[in-house]
């Protein structure tokens, strides 16, 4: 299956209302924003969009929007972090119907599966689909890692295209290139170590602070992209200190946050998460405060 997924790809945040209802005209501004702005894709429903926060038929409606706002400009892929097998399985299929261009698809959420449950999980998936899958592998987060001997497998399902490392270890890139050559679609999973990512051959970006910088990332990208790597470096340093919240376990507040502090959205997320309070609150602030005081001319 030919995908040429490439760039950087926001995983965006799902915008509430101040009753916590799904704010849909908010999701098409802020979409409508970041295509405006050169990103190259979009990641709904990931984690920075509250994926497990979200109904079933709020997920479905925030797909729908999306297909219809971005209305074929840049590819839309959706994230699929459902409880069982079957409940992703289903997901995937009303996705397609939705119109959803690709998926980025999780281990099952709250129960930790080892390596071959991921493996079947996966399995299942994509056999449930025609879309292009992509697999997001966040053994940091998720407490399972998809080896190498574990991508041979899945390389047998022909609609598994590509891989969301994020491991923190970058040397996985390069033993994926070395094992599989250009079977998968490599993207870059992990903000604070994208750019090294992408100087090792990763053809894409999966961001939650491009949300905020949407023009930073973009520039970034590029300029890697050309091998301009002193140019890359100067954003890249710049950028570094914000880019270290997508690494942390309230990233979605952080995220939203920033993005309030931008006017780009609203902080709010739904319980069990909180806003940010105190010290950690005015650390995201001051970050923010410096970043655009010093921002660079892209």
């Amino acid at each position: 299956m030919q995908v040429n997924w490439r760039g950087v790809y926001p995983a965006v945040s799902t915008q509430f209302a101040e009753d916590f209802s799904v704010d849909h005209a908010e999701n098409a501004k802020m979409l409508e924003n970041l295509i405006q702005e050169g990103v190259h894709g979009i990641i709904v429903c990931g984690t920075v969009g509250e994926n497990c926060s979200l109904s079933a038929e709020e997920k479905r409606a925030v797909m729908k929007n999306a297909v219809e706002v971005v209305n074929g400009r840049v590819p839309v892929i959706s994230g699929v972090a459902e409880t069982t097998t079957a409940q992703a399985v289903q997901y995937v299929k009303d996705a397609e119907q939705i119109g959803i261009d690709g998926l980025m698809v999780l281990p099952g959420m709250v129960y930790r599966s080892t390596e071959d449950e991921a493996i079947y999980h996966y399995q299942q998936v994509a056999r449930g689909t025609n879309l292009p899958i992509m697999i997001y592998n966040n053994p940091v987060t998720y407490g399972v890692d998809v080896s190498i001997e574990g991508m041979q497998v899945l390389a047998k399902e022909e609609n598994i295209v590509s891989v969301k490392e994020a491991t923190e270890d970058t040397r996985r890139i390069t033993e994926l290139f070395r094992e599989f050559g250009d079977r998968f679609v490599i993207f870059g999973g992990v903000d604070d170590i994208a750019l090294e990512s992408l100087m090792l051959g990763a053809t894409g970006w999966i961001s939650g602070l491009t949300n905020v910088f949407p023009k930073e990332s973009v520039a970034i990208f590029n300029l890697a992209a050309e091998g301009r790597y002193e140019e890359a470096r100067e954003i890249w340093r710049w950028f570094l200190p914000l880019l270290r919240l997508d690494t942390i376990p309230t990233l979605v507040q952080c995220i939203k946050l920033a993005e309030q502090l931008a006017g780009r959205g609203s902080e709010r997320v739904r319980a069990p998460r909180l806003p940010l309070k105190g010290e950690q609150r005015e650390y995201v602030e001051r970050l923010y405060r410096e970043a655009v005081e010093n921002r660079p001319n892209v």
